[in-house]
């Protein structure tokens, strides 16, 4: 797998359909718009209210279900879809969701985007009373929390089992007749409500209701709990309001230029960071090229600002896939030159403004700023959408430790030189947030400045549990 070359990895994608006569494929052409999300696995859970149906696997969403045949069997008015990618628990089969199992009052299904930041001492006490864990995940718990709820109704059932955790969760969960819809109280992860010619839809980013021609109409609300069923669509408030927490780097990076998120255009908020990068870090440069696809809008934004012409100056390939063979005789820089390759034509005798949306280990950029000097570039000016990451993310986001993250402990200067980099400028905290939208946000700037909204448990690790299974 080629996790290598950006460093930073998607968490997960979600979707769920109530009252469409082809769910399960409406769920599927919405996955292939999150797929950004991960890229690990991918599943669907269906129902035509008598029985659940459910196919999953490990791969890309064109991997997992790669023929006609596998959709169509997936029957019903009602389906939830997961593209994940590991952020707690390991990459193994077992950890594919949606999650699926039966319990005293039939079957319920399970989608989780985000991290529960209090979820080892929750594992650790069901175990002591007697729950039996069948994957490495923290979604489980979820599903153990609501199976042991004493509550008659499955909304309250959830509710009860939602107040137990802390930390980053959007949900879709499906039983055999209920979509049921929650996102914590601090609004993490992005979460999408529209429709479909009566249908319900929700999903992590609008691209997916854009593809199946759903009409967005809100977000879901931080700590809103959504059920729908054959009566319509209630809403509920589980907590009490609490101070939204988006994730601001969904804008930076994550999200799909083309979605509309926390109440915004991603491209929109995006052009703004490169607008305001221009204007604090100018360069006297050629050109200006991005990293792609996440650093294009930036870059464009940046060249808009600063008058210095845009150009296409690194290709990316796209067709990579889950897995590669690699040469039994080493490449140097493989990983990097598999995804990346300069255009001696556009760099060559340039002085080049290079955006990159953010920085985390640092090694990918040194090695593409090297590609471009051997393409022919006289100056190499690296300027970056975010301010510098010095801290983990606990909400989904897959930073590394804080000790292998290059800015916990080089100054700019350093990273600079490790760069090899005639100059390099970070957006400031000031600007990014400028650049955000403010009408009614909220955002968790954590990873920048440390300040952890929902603090996790002290017992917290990014590699929580060990599974005991080994796949043969």
């Amino acid at each position: 797998m080629i996790h290598t070359v950006r460093q930073i990895k998607e968490y997960c994608g979600v979707i769920g359909i109530h009252g469409h006569s082809e769910a399960a494929a409406m769920a599927y052409l919405g996955l292939y718009s999150l797929q950004h999300r991960g890229q690990e696995a991918a599943g669907i859970v269906s129902s035509d209210s008598e029985r659940v149906y459910a196919h999953t696997g490990q791969g890309l969403v064109n991997e997992v279900f790669s023929s006609p045949e596998t959709i169509a069997k997936l029957k019903g008015h009602l389906a939830i879809g997961h593209n994940r990618y590991s952020t707690t628990g390991s990459d193994k089969k077992i950890n594919v969701q949606p999650i699926l199992v039966n319990y005293k009052d039939g079957p319920l299904a399970l989608g989780h985007n985000g991290n529960l930041v209090n979820a080892r001492a929750l594992r650790v006490r069901l175990e002591e009373e007697g729950s039996l864990f069948q994957t490495t995940t923290d979604s489980e718990i979820l599903v153990h929390l609501i199976a042991k709820s004493r509550q008659l109704r499955i909304e309250d059932r959830v509710r009860e089992a939602l107040s137990r955790v802390r930390g980053a969760y959007s949900l879709v969960m499906l039983t055999r007749n209920k979509l049921l819809v929650a996102r914590d109280p601090f609004g993490f992860r992005p979460l999408a409500l529209g429709r479909l010619n009566g249908a319900v839809v929700v999903a992590s980013e609008t691209c997916a209701m854009d593809l199946i021609g759903a009409e967005y109409e809100r977000d879901i609300r931080p700590g809103e709990l959504l059920i729908v069923d054959e009566t319509g669509v209630r809403s509920e408030t589980m907590t009490e309001p609490c101070d939204p927490a988006h994730c601001i780097f969904e804008f930076i990076y994550f999200s799909r230029p083309d979605s509309r998120i926390f109440g915004e255009c991603v491209d929109k908020t995006r052009r703004k960071l490169g607008e305001y990068l221009a204007e604090e870090h100018p360069a006297d440069a050629d050109i200006v090229i991005s990293v792609p696809d996440s650093g294009n809008t930036a870059a464009l934004g940046f060249a808009r600002r600063s008058g210095i012409p845009f150009e296409l100056g690194l290709i990316r390939n796209h067709y990579i896939g889950r897995t590669f063979i690699q040469p039994k005789q080493s490449i140097r820089h493989f990983n990097v030159k598999v995804k990346f390759n300069p255009i001696e034509g556009v760099l060559n005798g340039k002085r080049i403004v290079v955006v990159e949306d953010s920085i985390v280990r640092g090694t990918t950029l040194r090695v593409l700023t090297q590609l471009l000097r051997k393409a022919g570039a006289k100056e190499v000016h690296v300027r970056v959408s975010s301010p510098p990451i010095c801290y983990p993310c606990f909400y989904g986001m897959d930073f590394p430790t804080r000790e292998e993250l290059i800015a916990s402990t080089q100054s700019i200067e350093e990273i600079r030189q490790h760069l090899e980099a005639d100059s390099l400028g970070y957006l400031s905290m000031e600007g990014l947030l400028s650049a955000a939208p403010q009408a009614g946000c909220g955002y968790c700037r954590a990873c920048f400045d440390g300040a952890y909204p929902d603090p996790p448990d002290a017992s917290f690790e990014k590699t929580q549990y060990e599974s005991p299974f080994r796949e043969a």
